[in-house]
């Protein structure tokens, strides 16, 4: 069985993240660009993968709520779609909501470029701040 709950707190370099199977929160925010990107998100896709084995429940709803992110960790969180693509492509809803700041036309256009590449449905989210 694998770990019911992930959570670690964001900093300057890496981004807070939430994967809570028990109230379904799915979430990833903040910043990131960590010195390895791969060590950093590779226990998630991992977890990820135990999750699909699962045999999720329910609609799975993935909040993004990025104010920065490296080329590295683009990379890293469009692995983390791949992942929830391949739940969504074994009959389960799958959601993903894009956070974003107004007047933020690159955060904007960055999780545009996502929802291009990846069979999911998208909701894009404009808020005056995060808080």
């Amino acid at each position: 069985m694998f770990p019911e709950k992930i959570e670690i707190s964001g900093n300057q370099d890496t981004p807070e993240v939430i994967f809570e199977l028990e109230n379904k929160l799915f979430q990833i925010s903040g910043r990131s660009f960590p010195a390895n990107a791969d060590r950093f998100y590779q226990p998630l896709i991992k977890w990820l993968d135990d999750y699909k084995k699962s045999g999720p429940d329910g609609t799975t709803v993935f909040n993004v709520k990025m104010e920065y992110f490296n080329t590295a960790s683009a990379k890293m969180i469009l692995d983390i779609f791949f992942k929830l693509e391949d739940i969504f492509e074994e009959g389960n809803d799958v959601k993903i909501k894009w956070h974003f700041l107004e007047e933020d036309d690159d955060m904007l256009e960055a999780g545009e470029e996502f929802n291009e590449i990846v069979e999911l449905e998208f909701e894009f989210i404009e808020y005056p701040d995060f808080l």
